[in-house]
């Protein structure tokens, strides 16, 4: 196991996907939605950096639960959460944003998900760890730190509100 990202790695990534963020919105409302579990935690964050710019944002939580392919891999059962989306996602420009992107699995089943609660004018990925190894062809517009993994690593991520610390570990099999 080795520290991938410390506290100040991992808010200097946050705020660089507010920053890209930012400059891509150029003035125009966006809507950010959390993938939960920590997805959504990113997403709250990048949301005030947004808000302390005077940026057009609204945040909601997406929990994907009902909608994942890959149950037998999950190394517990999930736990059904409500998603929070009180805007209309009709002719919106929404970022889904999640903590890590691996396969784009999870991607795939929040778009299912999103899709749900009706048609966006745009749809846009911002990951905090983008980490490789796709199995399907899903990538992010916006990154806050590239690692270099092998494909049986995993990446442990833990945030301040649902873990009580910032840390990122990759732990090698």
């Amino acid at each position: 196991m080795s520290t991938a990202l410390d506290p100040s790695a991992i808010s200097q990534a946050i705020d660089r996907l507010a920053e890209q963020i930012f400059q891509a919105a150029a003035g125009t409302q966006v809507d950010l939605v959390g993938i939960r579990s920590r997805g959504d935690e990113v997403a709250e964050r990048v949301y005030d950096l947004l808000k302390a710019r005077g940026a057009q944002v609204r945040l909601g939580v997406l929990d994907i639960s009902l909608y994942r392919d890959d149950y037998e891999h999950l190394s517990s059962n999930p736990t059904l959460q409500s998603s929070e989306i009180d805007f209309p996602v009709d002719g919106s420009h929404v970022v889904l944003v999640d903590d890590v992107i691996f396969t784009g699995r999870t991607i795939r089943a929040a778009l299912d998900a999103l899709f749900d609660y009706g048609r966006p004018a745009k749809v846009d990925l911002a990951v905090l760890i983008d980490r490789g190894h796709r199995e399907i062809p899903v990538e992010p517009r916006f990154v806050g730190e590239t690692l270099s993994t092998e494909r049986k690593d995993r990446i442990d991520v833990s945030l301040q509100k649902t873990d009580g610390k910032d840390l990122v570990e990759i732990i090698t099999q």
